[in-house]
């Protein structure tokens, strides 16, 4: 009687979506080799199966194993996923690339823009993979760490313009309680994952002021107006943005004290600085580096994004968040729909 040998699957990096998606290819009896530098978290997830700093709760599968070795983790592997912060994904890229063979599928889990370049993730990693761009998957969608990690039902959508290499990815991914669907623009679910960690450290903010459920509600609509309408200007499907990438992360990210943001964003309101913010999450906080990379493309494309503007002078010039939601509500009068309909108008004509 024949067997298959499992897909063997590189995932880089091991913190808490790393190491939830990890689990979920090694449930799906894929053979997972998880990437970290840190010798001592390797070791942890090797003997202990678990990975406390960053998933304190959860019980790893025992056939995911970690390493040290970029050579060990990616030679071989059928496909390659990035997590790593967009800061360093750049850097992990390169690391990977002369382990990567030609028909690699790679796929990245990051979200956020290069700060220095403006570039999209899977633009990053395809110039430094030397692959086509249209070929790099993008995994996204509601979903925290937390939950995915201890098998909770979760759906997330897995993009790219190459219909094979999605339809690759949902078949490594797709398991009982994981469910994933396909979706050809990248670019929607590219920028919808970056820009909805700002929203949500402005809903963290709104909690911390204790403004109530009217105001988020206001601002994660509002919210989703100001991500459809830079994302059509780069060249998105507006009706990504109302799909699982788009509306579905956003409610998600802004409404959970899973959110790193969200809670990022509730300390800001208590008057802590944003540095001592960052040292007391003690982990990445995509929405503040994602927050200046979208004040300058707004100003690229001409495109008005006022929470943006708002939460950027709070972060990056001293702005107390009391008043920058005061400046928010006190605001000109506008007209919703036309307002929607000017951003996206091109995009509905095609």
């Amino acid at each position: 009687m024949m067997t298959t040998t499992p897909h063997k699957v590189a995932v880089l990096v091991a913190g808490s979506w790393g190491t939830a998606l990890a689990s979920v290819l090694a449930d799906n009896s894929m053979n997972v080799s998880l990437w970290s530098r840190n010798a001592e978290q390797v070791n942890e997830i090797n003997t202990r199966h678990t990975n406390h700093k960053y998933l304190p709760d959860a019980q790893l599968p025992v056939n995911l194993r970690a390493t040290t070795s970029m050579e060990e983790a990616v030679t071989g592997a059928t496909a390659v996923l990035l997590v790593a912060p967009s800061s360093v994904i750049r850097e992990v890229a390169a690391q990977a690339k002369p382990y990567v063979s030609e028909d690699t599928l790679i796929i990245h889990a990051t979200k956020g823009f290069e700060t220095d370049t403006l570039k999209r993730m899977s633009t990053v990693i395809a110039e430094e993979l030397n692959r086509n761009e249209e070929d790099i998957v993008v995994l996204s969608g509601p979903s925290h760490a937390e939950e995915v990690v201890n098998k909770r039902p979760t759906t997330v959508v897995v993009a790219c313009r190459n219909e094979e290499a999605a339809e690759r990815a949902q078949d490594l991914f797709i398991s009982p309680y994981f469910r994933v669907y396909t979706n050809p623009d990248a670019t929607g679910v590219e920028v919808s994952g970056a820009l909805k960690n700002i929203i949500a450290l402005g809903a963290g903010l709104s909690d911390g002021l204790k403004f109530g459920d009217n105001a988020k509600a206001a601002l994660i609509t509002r919210g989703l107006a100001e991500i459809a309408r830079l994302g059509a200007a780069m060249g998105a499907n507006p009706l990504t943005f109302a799909g699982l990438a788009g509306v579905g992360d956003l409610v998600v990210t802004c409404t959970s004290t899973h959110s790193r943001n969200w809670r990022a964003g509730s300390m800001l309101a208590q008057g802590m600085p944003v540095a001592e913010v960052l040292k007391t999450m003690g982990m990445v906080v995509e929405g503040v580096r994602t927050t200046q990379s979208a004040h300058t493309l707004a100003e690229q494309y001409d495109v008005e994004m006022p929470i943006t503007e708002q939460l950027y002078q709070v972060l990056f010039k001293g702005k107390s968040p009391k008043l920058a939601v005061e400046d928010l509500m006190g605001r000109g009068r506008t007209h919703e729909i036309e307002e929607i309909a000017r951003a996206t108008k091109e995009n509905w004509l095609r």
